[in-house]
């Protein structure tokens, strides 16, 4: 289908809490919360202004979107809830920026969110089909199944394939995952900041070869949240144009038949990543070639590596010399996630995406001052789900000019917080939370919320 763009989506506002081990101290509700009163702030909006709502979570029964919104204000616009697996935050994204490109809504209000339960994923509905249970009989027919997670097994197999068929090491994904380590300390929001040497990273225990560890993303609790708005609403927001991070390509893309190939790779969504990448790049009129930035679903080592290669940052098969070049991250060819990735920043998985859309905005507007990636106008966001579904999206600057850093202190002015919210993790007071809740619908609702 032809894509007809009635008008452009721009991110406005984001904002996130910090990623934390799953303890069950803090529900989804005051996650989603958090998120949105922070990603309103910054957009600098009132959730009146808001036309629709989009709720991204996996584990939560139905409606917790509707949980989380009305405690901004019980405005009576649609709410949807979005479960996409991994996907499902970029996938909220997705669905937010149809609505504005189809004329639907000018205003739309992502908030992604998760309570997660302690250890690997496991099924919840076991009196029925899997989703992925046809992705596993294929793991099973062609190599085989031990008593490791099932998603290692499925991500470990597509490593030890890229070894077999063009000549990668163990020591290459172990590399990724060092370098993932790396940059987490310099992101506030990630749930680790540990730095290991290579060594270390081999050294931890076996999870399935060649993942071990250290090289597994964790299961976590956190909340990200954006503000997408269209050419209409921003031009009524002159003031705040400067701040506007243009959707410049976005594609969601699911399985084609090659998810049965037999290939290791294939079934785990290779090829839907190298349409998806195609498809969006084409939209925003760029090459991988124009790529210096991009937060990439690193949920294992093994998978960054299929990504670098769908993604086409190298050469096909060549992923792993560029991970040898040190093209991967700071004084390279392209920094892979700054943040620290799934691997260090943590993954709770419905706000895995909107927390990617995060840094590459706050990355695009200079305000990552600590980690900036300076020197581009457009970055890169690849968010994948088994099952299957993949969202690559790319970003751009509005005036064309390529990011530099902004300092801590003009950010802090600028934004009327009081500090900068890329380098630094705070809450947020009741004064801007009564900023930013519904003043029309929110007397009825007080004795409830």
């Amino acid at each position: 289908m032809d894509n007809h763009t009635v008008s452009p989506a721009y991110v406005l506002g984001v904002g996130m809490t910090k990623f934390s081990k799953p303890r069950g101290k803090v529900d989804y509700t005051e996650l989603g919360y958090e998120a949105g009163i922070k990603a309103m702030l910054d957009a600098k909006i009132n959730y009146d202004d808001v036309d629709q709502g989009v709720a991204c979570y996996c584990y939560g029964d139905s409606s917790c979107g509707q949980r989380v919104f009305y405690q901004f204000g019980m405005s009576r616009i649609p709410v949807y809830n979005v479960n996409n697996n991994c996907s499902t935050g970029s996938t909220g994204l997705a669905l937010a920026r149809t609505m504005i490109t189809c004329g639907a809504a000018d205003c739309v209000l992502v908030i992604g969110f998760e309570q997660m339960s302690p250890g690997s994923l496991n099924a919840l509905f076991k009196d029925r089909p899997n989703p992925t249970g046809t992705t596993t009989q294929m793991m099973s027919a062609t190599m085989g199944i031990t008593n490791a997670p099932a998603t290692a097994q499925m991500f470990g197999n597509s490593g030890r394939e890229y070894m077999e068929k063009y000549g990668a090491k163990p020591e290459d994904f172990a590399e990724i995952a060092r370098v993932n380590h790396s940059h987490s300390p310099k992101n506030p929001y990630s749930q680790f900041t540990d730095v290991y040497t290579l060594k270390q990273i081999m050294e931890s225990p076996i999870i399935h070869a060649p993942l071990t560890k250290l090289q597994c993303c964790p299961t976590s609790d956190g909340g990200a949240a954006a503000v997408l708005v269209s050419q209409k609403f921003l031009d009524g927001h002159p003031d705040l144009k400067d701040q506007a991070i243009l959707i410049a390509g976005q594609c969601l893309a699911t399985d084609s038949p090659n998810l049965f190939s037999r290939s290791a790779i294939d079934l785990m969504g290779f090829d839907m990543t190298k349409y998806a990448a195609q498809v969006a790049m084409e939209e925003a009129g760029i090459t991988p070639k124009d790529i210096k930035l991009c937060e990439v679903h690193d949920c294992f080592s093994t998978n960054e590596m299929l990504a670098i290669d769908a993604l086409g940052l190298c050469e096909p098969g060549k992923a792993h010399e560029m991970v040898r070049r040190g093209d991967i991250t700071f004084g390279g060819r392209v920094v892979i996630n700054p943040s620290g990735g799934l691997i260090s920043k943590g993954h709770p998985i419905g706000a895995t995406g909107i927390a990617q859309c995060a840094e590459l905005v706050w990355q695009l507007r200079g305000w990552a001052n600590n980690r900036l990636v300076s020197g581009t106008d457009v970055a890169l966001q690849h968010n994948l789900g088994l099952g299957g579904a993949v969202v690559v999206t790319v970003y751009r600057r509005t005036d064309g000019k390529q990011n530099t850093v902004v300092e801590s202190d003009v950010v802090a002015q600028k934004t009327g917080l009081g500090y900068n919210p890329a380098v630094q993790a705070k809450g947020f007071t009741h004064a801007q939370a009564d900023q930013v809740r519904s003043r029309m619908f929110r007397k009825k609702q007080e004795e409830h919320y």
